[in-house]
């Protein structure tokens, strides 16, 4: 397995190097909204300190973005009135990973929905408007 590298994209977000509409942080995690949603409401959750991926995470930084994903993901289905969600999570290239920082996405889905296809560039304006709505419903608890 491949080393762990410093400059990947959300390294350089965590650093503030690079933009991001974040929507919720703690100690040991980070939430933001993918720039490439596959739904309304599209997150990922990172730990804030370096991880490949889940085959390279210590057991604390696994519960700590386990913990936050769930937490996420209630506050997601609120936020977006939606039934249900998915949590995707991939590792190394063979394993659909893109970003070697691990990370977990959280979907909000609603019954007979399909996601939108990857790789599709979302509208600034949209991300902002699902950050703020997410960010209002971590303040509403």
């Amino acid at each position: 397995m491949a080393r762990y590298d410093p400059n990947n994209i959300f390294a350089k977000i965590l650093r503030g190097e690079l933009p991001a509409h974040k929507v919720y942080e703690n100690s040991d995690t980070m939430v933001f909204m993918d720039i490439m949603p596959r739904s309304d409401g599209h997150m990922l959750v990172i730990p804030k300190t370096p991880c490949r991926n889940f085959l390279d995470a210590s057991p604390e930084q696994l519960a700590a973005v386990m913990a936050t994903a769930q937490k996420m993901s209630h506050i997601a289905m609120r936020a977006f009135d939606a039934q249900g969600v998915t949590v995707q999570q991939f590792n190394e290239a063979a394993g659909g990973q893109e970003v070697f920082h691990l990370h977990f996405h959280i979907l909000p889905r609603r019954d007979g929905d399909t996601v939108r296809p990857p790789g599709i560039m979302a509208n600034p304006s949209v991300l902002k408007a699902h950050a703020d709505q997410m960010r209002a419903a971590v303040e509403a608890g």
